[in-house]
């Protein structure tokens, strides 16, 4: 198909698209919509071909003014033409009880319909000038950030659609806000580009907030308006929102980044993430320019190599609540909450190789807490430390080959002899507790919520001491035999022999607060971790 591209001025050329049941993006003042004639059930049908939309996800009508109102709804509330007149044209969509000549395929299956009159001036001419409402959900393909401009929709729908008018880049930058007006006070069902206290100064009410707002639809539960069922405005790689003080926010986040790592963030903390690929949200306090950046932030990652992105969030105040909602969106709702006004807990991890740390540590990471590896520390300090590479060659003279460590050398020394490994034991823990203990300040001083310190001699190292609670993680000797095999590619004598020579799991049990016993099936271990850890970090 040939995707013509039109101007602003091609009036009649896209109303002409409109009536012969064509797909036509326009522009509005939120984002660029895919619009079809609304009346039309197989050009409403093409709109979730081209956009691979679920058909239970409802469509817009887009009206030129609130005199259309009565064609295609009834039952309508005094309060829709009062918001009408404060509001239209502009980014408000109001739910109304849907007339039959409506297609229940514009609805997604509802007697309701979501009403709109646009504030872009060409996109109502072309509505008026084609005489029939258009349907237009965001030009973008489903499931990716919106289209805030006409390129964007070039890159997703040429040679899918008819004719793409380009209007300029949009104004608001986040869809309209849905307000569903068949109940009684208003309801807040999607967020967007005119703020919650706005309506509410305008009807004199309180007007409470849908829960697939802020937290994802559950299974088999009909979307009222659309957004509400599914994971949108998502880019390529997995996306973590981080809310909570700025400025912690972004600390939490530069300890987190990695080489591949893409961040979201506020003007304000750039230059925290020099050498990574970034996207400036806007200022802090700027939600008018966060609003405007936040679908062309997520596009930009697509373009690049990042295998994950972390994205600062802005208070759900005025614009904040729609830029919020659609970040968390695309995050599948993943969000990391900091906060500076609780003490931070310090949970202490413990367990014997094998028993399936890596799991557990995953579901603390994800409550927002810091995670300190004693072994990484250790082998941190083997590569930068002068002092603890010196103690070790005292001890362990044939364990080195010249200036370098050999693990495997060192490994085989120790395992067979008790002596040499408290004694490896008690150097590793002089330098690495003093490098954890730093580390535990900074992680307090960027207010984090917790600090897991993982650690298989937890107890005994003074650390335990200071923990406000210790878990020990364990597991059958077998499943433990054969997941070291599987992880380190070792042999079988050589992974029992490492077994050997660690404390027996009832050790740690005894000495633990809590255990979190794994006995093979990790979804379910997985559960049990994030429920004592949430428990833990209250």
């Amino acid at each position: 198909m040939n995707t013509e591209k039109l101007t602003t001025a091609d009036i009649r050329r896209g109303a002409e698209i409109i009536r012969a049941g064509g797909l036509l993006a326009l522009p509005t003042e939120t984002v660029y919509g895919l619009g079809a004639d609304g009346l039309n059930p197989e050009a409403v049908r093409q709109i979730f071909l081209a956009k691979g939309r679920p058909q239970n996800n409802p469509l817009i009508l887009h009206i030129p003014d609130a005199g259309w109102l009565e064609r295609y709804c009834y039952d309508i509330p005094a309060a829709a033409y009062t918001l009408a007149a404060a509001f239209w044209p502009g980014p408000l969509t109001m739910i109304l009880k849907a007339r039959d000549c409506v297609p229940r395929v514009t609805t997604g299956g509802l007697d309701t319909v979501g009403m709109r009159c646009p504030q872009h001036p060409a996109t109502r001419a072309v509505i008026q000038t084609a005489g029939v409402p258009i349907s237009a959900p965001s030009a973008n393909t489903s499931g990716r950030p919106s289209c805030t401009t006409a390129q964007d929709v070039w890159e997703d729908m040429n040679g899918k659609i008819q004719g793409i008018m380009d209007g300029g880049p949009c104004a608001v930058g986040v869809e309209s806000t849905i307000l569903d007006l068949t109940v009684d006070p208003p309801c807040l069902l999607r967020p967007g580009g005119l703020p919650l206290e706005e309506i509410e100064a305008v009807l004199g009410v309180s007007v409470p907030i849908d829960r697939a707002v802020t937290a994802q639809m559950k299974p088999g539960e009909r979307p009222r308006a659309p957004g509400m069922a599914y994971r949108h405005y998502a880019p390529q790689a997995p996306v973590t929102v981080v809310e909570g003080e700025p400025a912690l926010a972004a600390a939490y986040i530069r300890r987190r980044c990695g080489e591949h790592t893409g961040v979201i963030c506020f003007d304000e903390f750039a230059d925290l993430f020099s050498g990574l690929e970034v996207q400036r949200l806007g200022g802090v306090a700027d939600k008018d320019t966060q609003a405007r950046r936040v679908f062309d932030a997520l596009r930009y990652f697509d373009s690049t190599d990042v295998t994950e992105i972390f994205a600062q969030c802005p208070d759900p105040s005025g614009l904040g609540l729609a830029i919020g909602n659609r970040i968390k969106k695309a995050a599948g709702f993943h969000t990391i909450t900091i906060s500076g006004e609780r003490d931070m807990k310090l949970i202490g991890i413990t367990g014997p190789t094998g028993a399936g740390k890596t799991t557990a540590l995953r579901e603390l990471t994800a409550l927002g807490a810091e995670i300190i590896d004693a072994d990484a520390v250790y082998h941190e300090l083997l590569s930068s430390s002068r002092e603890l590479n010196s103690a070790l060659k005292a001890r362990f003279p044939s364990a080195y080959r010249g200036e370098t460590l050999d693990r495997k050398a060192l490994g085989n020394i120790v395992f067979h002899d008790e002596s040499a490994l408290a004694d490896l034991d008690g150097i590793i823990l002089r330098y690495v507790n003093a490098e954890t203990d730093r580390r535990i300040e900074a992680a307090r001083e960027s207010g984090l919520p917790g600090v897991g310190i993982d650690a298989i001699n937890l107890i005994g190292s003074g650390i335990d001491e200071r923990c406000d609670a210790t878990v020990a993680i364990v597991a059958p000797d077998e499943l433990r035999v054969s997941r070291i095999m599987a992880r380190d590619g070792i042999s079988e004598e050589y992974a029992r022999s490492r077994i050997n020579a660690q404390k027996p799991c009832s050790f740690y049990a005894a000495h633990c607060g809590f255990v979190l016993e794994n006995d093979g099936d990790e979804a379910a271990f997985a559960q049990q971790a994030r429920e004592l850890f949430t428990a833990l970090l209250k």
